[in-house]
């Protein structure tokens, strides 16, 4: 019996070990329109192995990549696609940038600073206000997100002012007196239970009345 331990190193291990063997057979074949006639069909044959993979140039390149190197890059076949460099194998991937080194609030996100620079660009008083609310308001939503305890407004303002160096300011007595950045307000439940209570009642007295007028009716039917 043979073991793993000593069979040769497994390239890519999604197409298996008859593929490796398969492409170690089209190496030693001579002619080269034979050995290039192999090479198509076992591309054909790799992609059947992986009929999940949407078909595209890039695909296409990436098979036959896949070909080089299973074969140790010395196929010698014709290729519609350049041979890779052999140093590919082993690169690591180059480091991903992020872009939220820079943010003063991440709570918050980039996008909110981005609102706020788009805000300082208006000229329009009534506008900018406006858009101060809606920024405030964003801003209380995705702190609560954040921190489920309550913020206050004057927390918001003073984040805004932080934000845009001091070119967005609001009145808190304005904010608070207002609820300007409350997103939407709370139901009056007194009101609610209030008008409740009138209609039971305004009901309770319509049955009296009809009660009343029955039993008038009935007396008059006997007269």
């Amino acid at each position: 019996m043979e073991y793993n331990t000593k069979r040769n190193f497994l390239k890519l291990r999604e197409y298996g070990r008859n593929v490796q063997n398969l492409i170690g057979k089209i190496a030693d074949v001579e002619d080269e329109d034979t050995r290039n006639r192999y090479a198509q069909t076992m591309v054909e044959l790799m992609k059947m192995i992986n009929p999940n993979v949407k078909e595209g140039p890039e695909y296409e390149q990436k098979v036959w990549d896949d070909l080089h190197i299973i074969s140790d890059f010395g196929l010698g076949v014709e290729s519609p696609y350049p041979t890779p460099d052999k140093s590919i194998l082993g690169r690591k991937p180059e480091r991903v940038g992020y872009k939220n080194k820079n943010i003063r609030y991440k709570h918050y996100g980039k996008n909110m600073e981005l609102f706020i620079k788009k805000a300082m660009e208006l000229e329009d008083e009534e506008e900018r206000e406006a858009a101060i609310i809606h920024i405030g308001k964003l801003m209380k939503t995705f702190f609560a997100v954040w921190n489920k305890d309550n913020v206050d407004d004057a927390v918001i303002i003073r984040n805004i002012q932080e934000l845009s160096n001091g070119n967005l300011n609001i009145s808190l007595e304005k904010v608070k007196e207002h609820g300007l950045f409350e997103s939407k307000k709370k139901p009056d439940f007194n009101n609610r239970s209030n008008a409740s209570n009138n209609n039971q009642s305004n009901n309770n007295n319509r049955n009296r009345n009809n009660n009343r007028n029955r039993n008038n009716n009935q007396k008059r039917r006997r007269n």
